[in-house]
């Protein structure tokens, strides 16, 4: 390189190195828009404020306004089944109707109805059980029952369960029937003859078997178990009956001479009637506003 070239390559570099940052036209900087304030929003509404704290439960209840759903995934405790109970009369006596069915299903004879003398059903069933023992009957004539039912009376309006029989005049005999099984119950004191053909009876169905021991069924497991009765007994009035003639004892018409034309037994009430101003006009009362005449 010779001196002519060295300085101009020196004169090149000096003009480089004389560029500098402030010789440049400066360029107006662009600041960046930071800003830590809350940008508008409106107001929030409480109302619309939903926390849901969904920790595996099954259902969400939606409600109006604030929602807090504190779910923890409890089920809801399941009711215990409830247990067959006595006061449930529906499903107790159909439980004992299934039961008392199986039994007679399985039992050897069929059933017939002997007609008695009124008041002697008793006494004609100790009969006939003394009869088979001394006839030698025992493997034809198996066993006689009256069916009966605990029934409310009230008299004097006092309450009372007497017992009494289902179907008064007959008794229930189970039995092969042979010519000497039928003379053995026809010629039994008190007792008119069978139900049906003369000598020719002709037996119950296993329902209406059922139906007539059923109340008797149920009052006896009743008492077994302590508890109430499986269904409500019949209630019935025995001092009224429809069409008698009754004077108002209590009342706006006390002294009024009346007819008995309904009895509710279960409520202890009595629909009568009277003329009042020319006409029959209803009235349903207690039973202690009213007295026989």
């Amino acid at each position: 390189m010779d001196i002519d070239d060295a300085r101009v390559a020196e004169t090149d570099v000096t003009d480089l190195t004389d560029l500098s940052l402030d010789s440049a036209p400066e360029a107006e900087a662009e600041t960046p828009d930071i800003s830590f304030a809350a940008s508008p929003r409106e107001p929030a509404d409480l109302d619309d404020i939903q926390i849901h704290l969904d920790l595996g439960g099954d259902e969400e209840v939606e409600e109006p306004g604030l929602d807090l759903n504190l779910d923890f995934g409890e089920d809801d405790k399941a009711e215990p089944e409830a247990a067959l109970k006595l006061d449930d009369s529906e499903d107790v006596a159909a439980a004992i109707r299934a039961e008392l069915r199986q039994e007679l299903l399985v039992k050897e004879g069929d059933w017939y109805v002997v007609h008695t003398y009124s008041g002697m059903e008793k006494r004609v069933k100790s009969n006939l059980d003394s009869r088979v023992k001394t006839l030698n009957m025992e493997d034809y004539i198996f066993e006689a029952t009256v069916p009966t039912e605990d029934v409310v009376e009230i008299r004097n309006g006092q309450k009372k369960t007497v017992t009494r029989t289902v179907v008064p005049g007959y008794v229930l005999v189970r039995m092969l029937l042979t010519d000497e099984s039928w003379a053995a119950v026809r010629h039994t004191p008190s007792v008119t003859g069978f139900v049906g053909h003369a000598n020719d009876p002709v037996p119950l169905s296993l329902d209406e078997v059922v139906d007539m021991l059923l109340p008797a069924a149920i009052a006896t497991q009743a008492a077994a178990e302590g508890s109430k009765a499986a269904r409500r007994k019949k209630v019935e009035v025995v001092d009224f009956h429809i069409g008698d003639s009754v004077v108002l004892t209590d009342g706006a018409f006390t002294g009024v001479n009346a007819t008995i034309t309904e009895i509710d037994s279960a409520n202890h009430r009595l629909k009568v009637t009277f003329e009042f101003m020319g006409r029959e006009t209803p009235v349903e009362i207690p039973l202690d506003q009213v007295q026989k005449i």
